[in-house]
């Protein structure tokens, strides 16, 4: 084979070079994106409409449901780290995929059964009457279910779309133009799934059996694993390296006894052994790091001079710039929290607020957890007219395809501050309609349709920033890190949903007077939501000033100058100033 027919840095299922005519592209991609559809499919489908079920079958108060929807996936995304960790150090993207999803598939069908048993919940009561809520063999058996698949989701959700990257070489013009597509593509599915999970799945959970829901979910999962098998032979496999966080500490360690040395003015005098075409270019932020690359006379003093000294005292220049590189995502990670907090509302509280209100269209009833089809509406729309509107107007007037990573994510928080501030004037006409028919009405004569303006703007900033911090922490990370990188994306919602659950209980116990529930209580229609919304909102213009000033400090990673810009990863390199 040729060289030109060979992927960069990918090997066959064999271990041989990957060939280009026989593996990666679309197709493998294609597979792998399928078992992302079911995984949105099982955990969306559970998650947008269980706070119904926590409330009504379970007859949990309602701050407390909010908080244990939020607490499930915030522990999913947070073990994307796990995930990434394992996938980077010792069992590669495919193997991790696979046995994540298994064990997501097998949470699900435990959950199924968790929701069919009637032993396993308390017994049904009217509306409105003290509910014996469910005991702790009964909340054990589903949080069981609940954090198998949120392991699960977790373990293989970080390793999805690096390995999907890694199906498209880089270094080839053709295929990494294929793969600037591919993160667009990657979202579209995602939100396919969704949609299904949104409708179709709640449909069945409300009306039919949310066991059969659950079952269904637990079968799509299974069959899209036999199909991500099916294409072992055709996928491109990149290999482990040491682990992340092992490069991270021994970074740190020599810098830190080396804390008393002075760096060169000299950069060339820095520690550096790799080749030309392989070296990441000296940065001066964070120069703390170099000292970590200062030789020191015992460096070498055990060993000899042509040998590779102890990476806990003496790192390479290009080692200490991988570190620096994943420091400079920090505070971009930090500023993107809030937006999951607010997306956290989406399916807690805003589907708590469609409960009691109008739904009907004809005879048929939308279900509660269904209002957040308007959410996922917003999201397909917005990628379908910035893939095929912004896009190609954004090339021919600046001749760039599109906005920068940071550009979409500024954009995606400025459009869900506006969704929580619409919120709030929608919870303040639903809060004075209740007030009016009696706040024990269990279907308040305002419809439904007045919450599509939030579901619709902070749908339309999700588009923006998940795409948006995919690409950034995908392109911006060192390439032996890039799984460590997407969890480490991907811990911006699970800290999300953490400080939704964190900021509920304090302003639910701040809030409470002994004559009142407080902004938060537990019938909806008691309490103040309309003021949280409007506390979020006021959150969001802070985290957009911070971010901004985040945005304008970050530097992107260098190209080198031994290799042509085409070379460099996703060619992101300068375009990605805010």
């Amino acid at each position: 084979m040729s060289s030109t027919t060979i992927a960069a840095d990918a090997v066959d299922h064999e271990g041989f070079p990957a060939d280009k005519s026989k593996t990666g592209g679309w197709v493998p991609a294609a597979l792998i994106l399928g078992i992302e559809i079911c995984e949105r499919l099982s955990t969306m489908g559970i998650a947008v409409n269980l706070v119904t079920y926590l409330g009504g079958t379970m007859h949990l108060p309602s701050a407390v449901s909010a908080n244990t929807v939020t607490d499930f996936m915030g522990t999913s995304f947070l073990l994307c780290l796990l995930g990434g960790f394992l996938a980077d150090s010792f069992l590669g993207r495919y193997k991790t995929i696979a046995i994540f999803s298994t064990i997501q598939a097998m949470g699900t069908g435990m959950l199924a059964i968790t929701t069919k048993v009637p032993q396993l919940r308390p017994p049904p009561c009217a509306a409105h009457a003290n509910c014996q809520t469910a005991n702790g063999l009964q909340m054990g058996m589903l949080y069981l279910a609940l954090y198998l698949i949120a392991l699960g989701t977790g373990g293989l959700k970080s390793s999805v779309s690096g390995f999907g990257s890694d199906q498209f070489d880089e270094r080839d013009e053709k295929e990494k133009s294929q793969m600037a597509y591919f993160f667009n593509r990657f979202f579209l599915f995602i939100s396919i799934g969704t949609l299904t999970a949104v409708t179709v799945l709640v449909y069945l959970e409300d009306n039919v059996s949310r066991s059969l829901a659950y079952g269904i979910c637990s079968l799509s999962m299974f069959i899209a694993i036999f199909i991500f098998f099916s294409g072992t032979r055709r996928y491109r496999y990149k290999k482990t390296v040491r682990s992340p966080i092992v490069q991270i500490s021994q970074v740190i360690a020599a810098a830190i006894r080396k804390r008393r040395m002075n760096v060169p003015y000299d950069i060339n005098m820095l520690y550096e052994t790799n080749h030309e075409a392989s070296r990441i270019q000296h940065t001066d932020q964070f120069r703390f790091l170099d000292k970590a690359a200062i030789v020191a006379e015992d460096d070498f003093s055990e060993k000899k001079v042509a040998a590779s000294p102890n990476p806990w005292n003496l790192c390479t220049v290009t080692r200490v710039e991988e570190v620096k590189m994943m420091a400079r995502l920090l505070p971009i990670w930090a500023t993107t929290i809030i937006f999951w907090t607010t997306y956290a509302q989406m399916i807690t509280f805003s589907v708590d607020q469609a409960s009691t209100m109008e739904r009907s269209i004809g005879n048929f009833q939308i279900p509660a957890g269904s209002v957040t089809v308007f959410f996922v509406a917003a999201i397909l729309i917005t990628l379908a007219v910035y893939d095929r509107l912004i896009m190609p107007f954004w090339k021919k007037w600046k001749g760039k395809p599109g906005f920068t990573s940071l550009q979409r994510i500024a954009i995606g928080l400025v459009l869900s501050t506006i969704g929580m501030a619409a919120a709030a004037l929608v919870e303040m006409k639903r809060l004075s309609v209740a007030k009016s028919a009696g706040r024990t009405t269990a279907t308040l004569p305002i419809s439904v349709f007045l919450l599509i303006p939030q579901f619709f703007l902070v749908g339309s900033g999700e588009a923006f920033i998940y795409t948006g911090q995919l690409d950034f922490f995908i392109t911006q990370s060192p390439k032996g890190m890039k799984t460590m990188s997407t969890g480490l994306f991907l811990t911006t919602l699970s800290l999300g949903f953490f400080f939704s659950s964190m900021l509920v209980s304090i302003v639910k116990g701040a809030t409470r007077s002994h004559r009142g529930e407080g902004w938060l209580a537990d019938k909806i229609n008691y309490g103040r939501l309309d003021l949280f919304y409007a506390l979020l909102a006021v959150l969001g213009v802070i985290n957009f000033v911070v971010y901004s000033i985040c945005a304008v400090w970050y530097k992107p990673k260098k190209p080198n100058p031994a290799v042509e810009m085409g070379n460099v990863a996703n060619g992101a390199g300068a375009e990605e100033k805010c």
